[in-house]
């Protein structure tokens, strides 16, 4: 069996609600999606951050989680960290997801590796409104075509173009980011989890 680890980036947020300080806001987003990767069957987790967030990263993670600093909170950094880690590390395939979508679910992020076992890559868009990527998955060692990524901006299509056939990417379902009033407001308070965001939420002045 393959040995699978998923990492949340934990890059920096570029929206923050009125009323709540940003840093509070990125370290419940943060923890929610710690929380859930502590919950997927058949993975590791680990947090990737950079050495100026590494405060974040102590906040959020859970005894035991892996932390790799990294020069840029890039997927690429990710990757090169990984590799960097050598055997100790041993993975197979890795996922790096958005420490932004705290209500993402298990399911989602199940999708974003399991086209692993036949493609090199797969990406997963966000969804609503906005460019960039949920997260990205790969083989490791990763493929030396793959361009440079950022979760913010770059596109499915980016990384395709750059794949020496268009099906080396599969590109799976997406996910809503918090980075906007819109994606704020698809919040479901009837769905279970995002318990952080959610308790930050409810102090927040109206």
């Amino acid at each position: 069996m393959s040995r699978r680890v998923v990492v949340a980036l934990l890059g920096p947020v570029t929206w923050t609600p009125p009323g709540i300080e940003p840093a509070r806001w990125r370290t419940a987003l943060a923890e929610d999606v710690v929380d859930l990767l502590a919950t997927l069957n058949e993975v590791e987790t680990a947090v990737a951050v950079a050495a100026r967030d590494r405060w974040l990263a102590d906040a959020v993670v859970w005894p035991g989680t892996p932390v790799y600093e990294v020069p840029e909170p890039t997927p690429n950094a990710v990757f090169a960290a990984l590799a960097a880690a050598g055997p100790e590390a041993g993975y197979d395939q890795v996922a790096v997801v958005a420490a932004d979508a705290p209500d993402v679910p298990g399911l989602t992020l199940g999708k974003l590796l399991r086209p692993l076992t036949t493609r090199p890559v797969a990406v997963a868009p966000v969804e609503g409104g906005g460019t960039g990527l949920l997260g990205v998955a790969a083989r490791l060692p990763v493929p030396a075509w793959l361009p440079a990524l950022d979760l913010d901006t770059t596109a499915p299509a980016e990384v395709r173009r750059a794949a020496p056939s268009p099906g080396d990417v599969a590109v799976t379902a997406g996910w809503r980011r918090m980075r906007g009033p819109a994606d704020l407001a698809a919040l479901d308070p009837a769905v279970e989890g995002w318990e952080a965001t959610r308790a930050l939420l409810s102090g927040r002045p109206v």
